[in-house]
C-alpha cells in the first residue's frame, strides 16, 4: 500500500479548515464558555443521581429513583463494558462541543462527496452546504444532541455503501461497519431509521441500474457483504441496542396494555405511538418553500423583530419604555404555519436550492433518481396529516415507523440529499461531458424556475393572511389591546416575507450570473468555487446567526449546574431519608427535570417515559390521588401560594415498605388502574391476572393467598439504600406480604430473602411485592440486568473480529499495493 503525503495534504488542509470553521462559528467555545441547550438542561436534571454515584463509587448504576418514580438510564447516558465505539467516537469529537457536532457534520459529507469522486474542493463546498444547513445548526442550539450526533454519521455510512457498490469492496465493507456502528451508537434510532429508508432508495436505485447493466452477481456481492458489515456494526453495539430492545417494551413507546381512558371512555389500542402523537409537528404544504425563502412563514416562534419593527412601534405607543417594547420585540411569535412550535425555519439555502435544480437539468442516471427519490419522500412523509393517505399507510404498513414522533424530522434526508446533488450540477458544469450551449440552456431553465419562484410569492404576497394558529391565544392575552398586538404581529410578518424573498431573488440572481460568467470564460473555475463559498456561507451562515449565535452561550458553570436550589428544596435535603417529592409549584411545572436534580421525585423529562408509570400520572398523580401518592411513599410537595414555594409535608406517606392484610387479584390491567382509585393502600394491594382484556399475555401470577394476619409488630425498616441497591429488615410473626414503594421492572431486578432469590410480584399497577415467611429476615433488591452482561460479551467478541478484519484489509491492501 502506497502513502503520498503530497496527495494527503489538500485534504488535511480542507480538515484543518472544517476545525478553524467550526470554532469560529462557535467562538465563545475559546473562552470557556458553553451552549445553554434546553434539552441538556432536562438532561442534566435526570442525569444527576447517576452522575453523583458514578463520581462516588466508581461504578455505573442503571437505575435512577431520580424521575417517575424510578426507570432504567439506558436512555439517560448509560456507558456500557466494551463499548469501544464510544471510545472511537470521543476521539473524532476531540473539539468543545457543540463545535464537535459542526465539525463531523463537515467531516461526514466531506468523505461522502469524496466517495462519489467528486473533487476536494467541490466536496470542501458542499460539505459547508451541509453542515450549515438552518435545521443542523438550530438542533444544537436547543440540544437535541443525539440527534445531531447521529445526522452528522449518516453521510459517513452512506460513504461506505457507495464504496462498495464502486467495487472497493475491502475499505467499503470496513467503512460502512465502522460508520454504522458510529451512527447506531449516537443512539437516536430514529435517524437512524430514517437513514435507512434513504438506504432503500439508493439500493433499488444501483438495483435497477446493475440489472440495466447486466451486473446484478456485482449488486448482490455488495449487498452481502454490506450486511455482515451492519450485523459487524449492530454486534459493536449490542448492549445499547439489546437494553433499548427491552426497555423499549416497557416504555410509552411500547403497546399499552390498557383499553380505556382516564375518563373510562375506550382506547385506541396500538403498538406504538397514537397517530394524533406521530403527526403533532407536520409540515405544511406551503411551508415547503420554507427551505427556499427561510421566512417566508415568519420564521420562528420567538423572533427578535428590533427596534424598527410594528411590535416594537405598538409598544412605545401604549407607554411601554424603550427597554419593556425592545424585550416585547425579542420575542414575537412571527411564525405563522400550521404546527404548534418551531423554533426556526428549516432553511437549506437560496443558493443551494438553486444548484439542486441546475443539477436537475444536466446530471443524469442513479445518482440523480437517488437523491431526488430520497428528497421526495422525505418531504412528502414530512407533512405527516397533511397528506395522510401516505403517512397512515406507513404508520400502518411500514414496519416500526409507529415507533416515532415529529414526522417534520423526515427533512433531514432531503437537507442531505439537496447539496449533493446541488454539487453535482457544479461538477457537471465544471466537466465536458456536456456542451456548453447545454449547460447554458440548462442555466436559463433553472434560474427562471427559482427566480421566477421568488418573483411570485413578491407579486401575489397580498393573497396571504399572514394568521397563525395561535394568535387567538395572543389576543386574549394581551385583552383591550390583543388585536391591536395581532395586526402589528401581521405587519412584522409581512414584512419580513417580503425582505426574505428579496435576499433569495439576489442570491439566485448573483448564483445564476456567476456561472454565466463562468460559461462566457470571464471566470476560472477556482474562482468559481470561492464565489459559491462566500455565498452559501452569506447566505445559511446569516440565517442561522439568526437563531443561534454568541447570545446563545453562558459560562460553563451555569450550564453544568443549571439548577439551584431554592428554600423548600433545602429544607427537604435536610431529610436523609429516602421518600419522594412531587413538585407542583410553578418552577417545577415549568422544568419538569428540576425535581429529579435534587430529589427522588415523580416528575421528569423523557421521550420514553416507563409506560405503566406515565399511565399511572395520568389516570391518578395529575388527579391529585392521595392513595397512590401515598403508596408511592410521597412525603414531600413542592407547592405555591402567593409567590412563595414551600415543601408541603405528607404525613400519610405509606413508608418504604409495609405488609397488607388483603390482597386481591384483578382480571385486566384496566380493572387494576381503576381499583387504585379509592384503594386503601397501606392496607391491601391488587395484583392482576394474565389476560387483560386486549389481548396481551402477561406473566401469570403466583399463587398468592387473599389474606394475610398482620400484627402491630411487624415492620420492614429500609437499612441500606443505592439507587441499584436496597437492603432491608423484616419482622413479622406471621407469614406476610410486603409491598415496596418502588417502581417494578421485570427485567433487571432481583430480590433475595437471606441470600435465597424470591420472585418479585407487581402490585398496584406499578410497585414491588414480595411474600415474606414469618421471622426476622433480610430483603435485598439489586439491580441486575443480565442484557447488559450479554450485550458486553457480544461488543468484546465484535471489536475483536472488527480488529482482526481491519488488518486484514491493510495487509490485504499492501499485498496488492493499492493506494
Amino acid at each position: 500500500m502506497q502513502f503520498s503525503f503530497k496527495k494527503f495534504l489538500p485534504h488535511l488542509s480542507v480538515l484543518i479548515g472544517f476545525v478553524v470553521v467550526s470554532l469560529l462559528y462557535f467562538s465563545p467555545v475559546l473562552q470557556g464558555k458553553q451552549i445553554k441547550q434546553s434539552d441538556i438542561m432536562h438532561y442534566i436534571g435526570m442525569a444527576q443521581q447517576q452522575k453523583e454515584f458514578k463520581a462516588s463509587t466508581g461504578e455505573e448504576t442503571y437505575w435512577t429513583n431520580s424521575a417517575f418514580g424510578g426507570m432504567p438510564t439506558y436512555q439517560l447516558g448509560a456507558r456500557y463494558p466494551h463499548n469501544y465505539v464510544k471510545k472511537l467516537d470521543s476521539v473524532l469529537r476531540f473539539l468543545p462541543r457543540p463545535a464537535d457536532y459542526l465539525f463531523i457534520y463537515f467531516l461526514g459529507f466531506y468523505i461522502l462527496l469524496l466517495a462519489l469522486k467528486v473533487d476536494f474542493k467541490l466536496a470542501a463546498l458542499g460539505a459547508l452546504a451541509f453542515g450549515f444547513s438552518t435545521y443542523l445548526i438550530i438542533i444544537l442550539g436547543v440540544g437535541h444532541n443525539s440527534k445531531a450526533h447521529a445526522i452528522a454519521y449518516m453521510p459517513m455510512v452512506l460513504a461506505g455503501i457507495v464504496l462498495t457498490f464502486r467495487q472497493k469492496y475491502i475499505l467499503g465493507f470496513l467503512l460502512t461497519a465502522i460508520a454504522l456502528a458510529l451512527e447506531i451508537g449516537a443512539n437516536h434510532f430514529q435517524m437512524t431509521y430514517y437513514l435507512m429508508l434513504l438506504v432503500l432508495v439508493l439500493g433499488a436505485s444501483y438495483l435497477i441500474d446493475a440489472y440495466r447493466k447486466k451486473m446484478l452477481q456485482h449488486f448482490f456481492k455488495s449487498v452481502g457483504l454490506m450486511v455482515v458489515a451492519l450485523i459487524l456494526a449492530i454486534g459493536l453495539n449490542a448492549t445499547n441496542i439489546l437494553a433499548t430492545q427491552e426497555y423499549v417494551k416497557e416504555s410509552t413507546r411500547g403497546k399499552s396494555e390498557l383499553s380505556i381512558n382516564p375518563d373510562g371512555s375506550p382506547k385506541v389500542v396500538t403498538s406504538g405511538l397514537s397517530k394524533d402523537y406521530i403527526t403533532e409537528y407536520s409540515y405544511g404544504k406551503m411551508e415547503t418553500f420554507n427551505l427556499y425563502i427561510p421566512r417566508l412563514f415568519g420564521g420562528g416562534n420567538n423572533e427578535d423583530v428590533g427596534k424598527d419593527s410594528e411590535i416594537y412601534t405598538f409598544f412605545r405607543n401604549l407607554g411601554a419604555t424603550p427597554a419593556q417594547a425592545r424585550q416585547e420585540a425579542e420575542r414575537a411569535p412571527t411564525y405563522w404555519g400550521d404546527q404548534p412550535i418551531v423554533e426556526a425555519p428549516a432553511y437549506v439555502g437560496a443558493v443551494v436550492i438553486f444548484l439542486f435544480v441546475f443539477a436537475l437539468f444536466l446530471v443524469r442516471g442513479r445518482l440523480k433518481w437517488w437523491l431526488v427519490g430520497g428528497t421526495l419522500l422525505s418531504l412528502l412523509l414530512s407533512y405527516g396529516k397533511n397528506l395522510s393517505f401516505l403517512t397512515d399507510f406507513f404508520i400502518d404498513y411500514v414496519p416500526l415507523y409507529d415507533k416515532f414522533r415529529a414526522v417534520s424530522s423526515i427533512q433531514v434526508i432531503l437537507e442531505l440529499c439537496i447539496p449533493v446533488l446541488a454539487i453535482f450540477g457544479l461538477v457537471r458544469l465544471f466537466n465536458d461531458f456536456d456542451k456548453d450551449e447545454r449547460k447554458l440552456t440548462a442555466l436559463k431553465i433553472s434560474a427562471g424556475i427559482a427566480a421566477g419562484l421568488a418573483v411570485l410569492f413578491l407579486l401575489f404576497k397580498g393573497s396571504f393572511d399572514f394568521v397563525g394558529v395561535n394568535d387567538g391565544y395572543y389576543r386574549q392575552l394581551y385583552g383591550d389591546y390583543g388585536q391591536g398586538y395581532i395586526d402589528a404581529l401581521r405587519d412584522d410578518r409581512r414584512s419580513f416575507f417580503t425582505q426574505d424573498a428579496l435576499r433569495t431573488l439576489i442570491l439566485v440572481v448573483l448564483s445564476a450570473g456567476t456561472i454565466f460568467m463562468f460559461l462566457k470564460k470571464k471566470l476560472s473555475e477556482t474562482l468559481v468555487v470561492v464565489i459559491f463559498a462566500a455565498l452559501i456561507l452569506f447566505d445559511l451562515v446569516g440565517v442561522d446567526r439568526r437563531y443561534v449565535n454568541t447570545e446563545n452561550f453562558v459560562s460553563a458553570v451555569k450550564v453544568n449546574k443549571p439548577y439551584q436550589a431554592n428554600a423548600a428544596d433545602k429544607e427537604i435535603m435536610k431529610d436523609d431519608g429516602h421518600f419522594r417529592v412531587i413538585d407542583v409549584s410553578s418552577a417545577g411545572q415549568g422544568m419538569p427535570a428540576r425535581a429529579a436534580y435534587f430529589h427522588n421525585s415523580l416528575s421528569g423529562y423523557h421521550a420514553a417515559k416507563l409506560k405503566r408509570f406515565d399511565e399511572l400520572f395520568d389516570f391518578h398523580i395529575a388527579r391529585n390521588n392521595m392513595n397512590v401518592l401515598n403508596m408511592l411513599n410521597t412525603k414531600y410537595i413542592i407547592a405555591e401560594e402567593e409567590g412563595q414555594i414551600f415543601p408541603f409535608v405528607n404525613e400519610d406517606a405509606n413508608g418504604n415498605a409495609w405488609f397488607v392484610s388483603k390482597l386481591t387479584l384483578v382480571p385486566s390491567a384496566n380493572d387494576a388502574i381503576m381499583a387504585l382509585e379509592n384503594l386503601n393502600t397501606l392496607e391491601e394491594a391488587i395484583y392482576e391476572g394474565p389476560n387483560p382484556g386486549n389481548g396481551i399475555i402477561t406473566k401469570r401470577p403466583l399463587n398468592l393467598p387473599s389474606a394475610y394476619s398482620v400484627d402491630s409488630l411487624a415492620r420492614i425498616t429500609l437499612t441500606e439504600y443505592k439507587p441499584n441497591y436496597l437492603k432491608y429488615k423484616s419482622t413479622n410473626t406471621n407469614d406476610g406480604f410486603a409491598v415496596f414503594s418502588e417502581i417494578f421492572y421485570g427485567n433487571g431486578w432481583k430480590a433475595t430473602i437471606d441470600g435465597k432469590e424470591k420472585s418479585i410480584q407487581r402490585v398496584d399497577y406499578v410497585l414491588r411485592g414480595l411474600e415474606v415467611p414469618a421471622g426476622a429476615h433480610e430483603i435485598v433488591f439489586s439491580f441486575e440486568p443480565d442484557v447488559v452482561q450479554t450485550g458486553s460479551m457480544i461488543s468484546l467478541g465484535s471489536s475483536i473480529v472488527f480488529v482482526l478484519l481491519l488488518i486484514g484489509g491493510l495487509w490485504f491492501g499492501l499485498k496488492q499495493g493499492k493506494d
